[in-house]
C-alpha cells in the first residue's frame, strides 16, 4: 500500500468492515497498518454497540453495570490501537525531528480512529434515512445529518492524506502521544490502590 493510498484505503476498509460485520460476526483479515486499523475499528464497532446497550432503562442496573465496563475495555483497547498505529507510521515513515519543522499536534492515529467513529455514524445514520417506521420528517432530518457526517468524513480523509503526504516529504512531523491513562491502571487509581478502609 503507497503512502499515496493509506487515507482512501482505510476509509474503504472502515465502511465494508462495518457491512461485513453486521451480516456475520466479526473477522480481521488484514496485515500490516491495515491489521492495527481493522483492530482500532472494531473495538470501536463493539464499543458503539456497547454505548446503545447502556442507555436501555428497562433490563435493570446489573445489565448496564456490564455495558458500562465493555465500554471502559473497549475504550482502553481503543486508545492502545491509536498508539499502535502511531508507532507503525512512526517506524515506517520515518519523519523528521521537531526541531527542523512543525509537529502536528494530532497524530495519524488519531485521524485514523476519528475516521472510524464518522464510518459508524454514517452507516447508522443511514438506516435511519431509510426507516420505515417513521414519519418523513424523521427520514429528512437525517438525511441532512448523514451529508453533514459524510462531508466530514471527506475533510478528514483529505487532512490525513495530506499529513501523511507531507511526513513523508519531511516538511511536517508527528511525535507518538503514549495516552497514560490511569484510570484502568490499579497501581495508578487510588479508589483502587487505597485500603477500603480508607475511602471518605
Amino acid at each position: 500500500m503507497s503512502i499515496h493510498n493509506y487515507a482512501n484505503e482505510i476509509v474503504v476498509l472502515q465502511r465494508d468492515c462495518i457491512i461485513n460485520w453486521k451480516h456475520s460476526s466479526i473477522q480481521l483479515t488484514q496485515k500490516d497498518l491495515l491489521k492495527i486499523v481493522e483492530e482500532n475499528h472494531a473495538f470501536n464497532y463493539q464499543l458503539w454497540q456497547a454505548e446503545d446497550r447502556a442507555r436501555r432503562d428497562d433490563l435493570g442496573f446489573e445489565f448496564v453495570y456490564r455495558a458500562k465496563r465493555e465500554i471502559d475495555h473497549f475504550n482502553q483497547q481503543r486508545n492502545n490501537r491509536m498508539e499502535a498505529m502511531d508507532e507503525w507510521l512512526f517506524k515506517e515513515l520515518q519523519p523528521t525531528a521537531a526541531e527542523t519543522c512543525p509537529v502536528h499536534s494530532e497524530t495519524p492515529g488519531m485521524m485514523i480512529d476519528r475516521l472510524s467513529i464518522l464510518a459508524l455514524k454514517a452507516f447508522h445514520m443511514g438506516l435511519q434515512v431509510n426507516r420505515l417506521d417513521v414519519d418523513a420528517s424523521h427520514n429528512q432530518t437525517c438525511r441532512i445529518k448523514l451529508r453533514i457526517i459524510e462531508e466530514q468524513q471527506k475533510q478528514l480523509q483529505d487532512c490525513l492524506h495530506q499529513l501523511l503526504s507531507a511526513i513523508n516529504d519531511k516538511s511536517r512531523t508527528f511525535k507518538v502521544y503514549h495516552q497514560c491513562k490511569m484510570y484502568n491502571d490499579p497501581n495508578l487509581n487510588p479508589e483502587l490502590y487505597t485500603p477500603r478502609s480508607q475511602h471518605q
